[in-house]
């Protein structure tokens, strides 16, 4: 696939390196800073080009003739919608992403078609983060929480804890444990490292379990893996920027918020657009407003600012304080693996989330829906068996007589809004919806090709 990239900030760089690992795709950045894209040309096997990404010109040499896809993620929204415009208009290129950052875009779906503004799909960074976060918070211990199926299927991380009912124990007392209710466990780190989950897996504290459930299941699940964690009542956000006030507003009408904004313009301006909030002026980071504000009685603080740095000093000092479970907004992976799980309960990766919905749109065959896991080295997907009267690798096929790539596991089928837990002797059926988890993402293409109906088996 011919892929263009406009902007080689933290989300742009971020999609180059993941989507020209895969062999199938060439890629192009274009920007209009010559050493971030020399920086990128000597990291990635990639093709840069320095101009202006709303320019015909800039357009043409980047290759947009003949190009499959346009991802614009410049900082600028209408620099993003305007090359959108021209890539389609110019050059006919069949499918546009823009990143829309402001809501008086993004939250109007009608401006963007093929006879409006043409792109195929918006996407916000910004709004990404905040329903990855609001559904860390709606299920507290969670170190991930993935969907599928429309809602319907939820992929859980969690660190395996003392006290927890299954650790000291093997996985195949789970059944025994819960009866009722169906589980998969795809993965498990130890370490760091990857290991096969067996019926005689022994969870061990502090593992990284990764399990597969249907939503009315997990919260029972869930405590399988740690203590019973307390349901979360008051949160306090730091950062009234576009993540926090999202945060905040979601959040407000069934939670005790705070939300502390250091710039007096900003956090009036905040106040002004939320009801239920109590908005405060002042530094995050500041021992002394974090005791005032009884920082102790927190269940969760959520540091989003802009500034990474201020995001893990004030996340640390909450938890010191007494914050009961931390959040940081971190850009940089070197950060992010030396902070989560120490000082830091959960790092968030704008880059990792954002990456999720871009590969949904550049994978081959029928894959509706992606997430990259552990920066990036791990892949969570949903695609749907489509056999169209040709033959195809996977349907009609048991599970234990798939030939899978290595560390490849099949969590659950949906098969007409019924969620099934997959088994070694479940049978693909068309039209099925697969859900997968992949430790190694360098055997995705592997993975599409099951999915392509036609492709041999």
């Amino acid at each position: 696939m011919k892929i263009i990239i406009l902007g080689a900030g933290q989300v742009g760089s971020s999609a180059a390196q993941q989507l020209a690992r895969e062999q199938a795709n060439d890629v192009t950045v274009v920007d209009t800073r010559d050493d971030v894209l020399r920086d990128l040309q000597d990291r990635l096997d990639i093709r840069t080009v320095s101009g202006n990404a709303a320019h015909p010109s800039t357009l043409l040499a980047a290759g947009s003739r003949g190009a499959d896809l346009l991802v614009a993620l410049t900082s600028s929204d209408e620099v993003n919608m305007v090359a959108c415009q021209i890539a389609w208009t110019l050059f006919r290129t069949p499918t546009k992403i823009a990143r829309i950052r402001s809501g008086d875009y993004y939250g109007r779906p009608e401006l963007f078609g093929e006879n409006t503004i043409p792109v195929d799909l918006a996407i916000s960074p910004e709004q990404l983060v905040t329903d990855h976060v609001e559904r860390l918070i709606r299920y507290p211990g969670a170190l991930q929480v993935l969907e599928f199926a429309e809602g319907r299927v939820l992929l859980v991380g969690m660190r395996a804890l003392k006290g927890g009912k299954l650790v000291g124990h093997q996985l195949q007392v789970l059944r025994a444990h819960i009866p009722n209710t169906e589980v998969r466990v795809p993965a498990i780190y130890r370490g760091g490292r990857s290991i096969r989950p067996e019926g005689g897996t022994t969870i061990e504290e502090h593992d990284e379990v990764f399990f597969v459930a249907a939503r009315e299941d997990m919260r029972l699940v869930m405590k399988e893996f740690s203590s019973e964690e307390a349901s979360v009542r008051r949160v306090v956000i730091a950062g009234a920027g576009n993540i926090g006030l999202r945060l905040a507003r979601a959040l407000e009408d069934r939670l005790r918020v705070k939300l502390i904004e250091r710039n007096p313009d900003t956090a009036r301006r905040a106040a002004e657009r939320l009801r239920n909030t109590l908005v405060l002026t002042g530094n995050a980071a500041d021992e002394e407003l974090l005791l005032e504000e009884n920082i102790d009685d927190a269940d969760v603080f959520a540091a989003v600012t802009n500034a990474e740095e201020a995001n893990i000093l004030s996340a640390m000092l909450a938890k010191r304080l007494g914050a009961r479970r931390v959040m940081a907004l971190i850009n940089k992976p070197s950060y992010s693996e030396l902070m989560e799980g120490g000082p830091i309960d959960i790092a968030i990766s704008p880059q990792t989330i954002t990456i999720g919905a871009l590969l949904e749109h550049v994978r081959r065959g029928d894959v509706v829906r992606v997430h990259s896991l552990r920066r990036g080295a791990a892949e969570a997907m949903e695609a749907i068996v489509h056999a169209d009267g040709r033959s195809s690798p996977i349907a009609g096929k048991r599970i234990d007589a798939i030939d899978l790539p290595e560390g490849t596991t099949i969590g659950a089928v949906v098969r007409g809004g019924r969620v099934l837990m997959a088994h070694h002797d479940t049978i693909i059926e068309a039209e099925d919806h697969v859900i997968l988890f992949l430790t190694d993402r360098r055997h995705v293409e592997d993975v599409g090709r099951l999915f392509q109906a036609g492709a041999p088996a």
